[in-house]
């Protein structure tokens, strides 16, 4: 009797951790992209991904969202999360997706420590994430537009969402916050350290250098031999207001240094120049600045220009100061054929909007801070 034995070549098992998915990525203005990624790729991965593909600044302010149109609900997806791990937790009745933008106020509780100082604990969240509702009246019939909710992972679904209602923006981020940190509290703070330890490593921390506080900055003169502290708040702003000034004498001589003319084409070329900057939304609503401004985090100096709704040929400023959204008005005024803009009727005077805000990023002025962070529609 004989026997025979056959060889058999099994196929090769790809490990779990590098087995890949396809995700798709939303943008605000609702085009996605398809991605795809390993099992074990986390959100900040997926942020890294979609900043190396656009060419765009990675400032930790690059956010991953989860977001539930049907019920109108959207949530943090923390950079350690499993990307994947959120997907598989949604239900195939519900419409989710995940959305890409930034979202200034995402690590603001680190910086700014005092501001959430009276959390305390809420609820068991093992099983529960946070949600932040973006149609809070017309949907749900809150009483104010403040409200966010608790919703299990998928058991219960809609059924099963805790919902709440805070009395302002201040309040409702302070719950958010509260909740965020008693959920992964010590993993994201982990997750805002990661940039900064990384530059450490290198040897390079430019961020640190750029994120100077506001507080640790004073005005100085340096118009003598020696240089001084400007005590007096009415001096200081009398000075910025004498460099502003000099800024559009200096700005103005250089144009005319260029041959371009300081007439009508003069005021063609300024009426124009602002259209191509990332913070200037052409023909948007109060209400649609302020939804833009919510979304990316009331943060103090987070700020977009746009057209004027009220006044012909004049803009707005619209900037987040002390958690609200403030608007203040861009006056076109004519002076010997020239064009300029003013925010305080005058006294200040800049070519262009472009001067305006550059001037702005470094000078407080009449405004109750210095701009520090543009709105803009990111693409994915």
């Amino acid at each position: 009797m004989s026997l025979y034995a056959r060889r058999v070549t099994l196929p090769a098992i790809t490990p779990l951790v590098l087995q890949k998915r396809v995700i798709k990525v939303y943008s605000e203005d609702g085009t996605s992209r398809a991605l795809e990624v390993p099992n074990d790729t986390t959100a900040v991965n997926v942020c890294q991904l979609l900043i190396e593909k656009n060419h765009y600044i990675d400032d930790q302010n690059w956010t991953l969202f989860e977001q539930l149109p049907t019920l109108r609900l959207e949530r943090i997806i923390e950079d350690h999360e499993l990307v994947i791990d959120v997907q598989s937790k949604w239900d195939m009745d519900e419409d989710c997706r995940f959305c890409f933008r930034k979202y200034y106020a995402k690590y603001e509780f680190f910086k700014s420590p005092e501001d959430p100082r009276h959390l305390q604990f809420f609820s068991d969240l093992s099983q529960t994430n946070i949600y932040m509702l973006l149609s809070t009246r017309k949907m749900y019939g809150a009483p104010t537009d403040y409200g966010f909710c608790l919703k299990p992972h998928k058991t219960g679904g809609a059924k099963e969402m805790k919902m709440l209602c805070a009395e302002s923006e201040e309040t409702k981020g302070c719950w958010v916050t509260a909740i965020r940190l008693y959920k992964h509290g010590k993993q994201i703070y982990q997750n805002y350290l990661r940039p900064h330890q990384k530059n450490d490593s290198n040897g390079h921390n430019l961020s640190a250098m750029r994120s100077i506080s506001e507080n640790s900055l004073v005005a100085m003169d340096f118009s003598g031999h020696k240089t001084r502290v400007i005590e007096n708040p009415t001096e200081a702003l009398s000075i910025a207001v004498q460099e502003g000034l000099l800024w559009r004498r200096k700005s103005c001589g250089r144009i005319s240094a260029h041959g371009i003319p300081t007439s009508s084409q003069n005021s063609k070329l300024n009426i124009a120049v602002h259209m191509s900057q990332p913070w200037f939304h052409h023909k948007i609503s109060r209400d649609e600045a302020q939804k833009l401004i919510h979304q990316q985090g009331l943060v103090n100096g987070v700020f977009l220009v746009r057209d004027s709704q009220s006044t012909p040929k004049s803009f707005v400023l619209s900037l987040c100061y002390g958690q609200k959204i403030k608007h203040f008005q861009i006056l076109p005024i004519e002076d010997g054929g020239e064009l300029f803009y003013t925010l305080d009727e005058g006294h200040t005077r800049f070519t262009d909007l472009t001067q305006l805000v550059e001037f702005h990023l470094l000078n407080r002025g009449i405004l109750p801070c210095t701009l520090k962070h543009y709105c803009t529609r990111v693409t994915v």
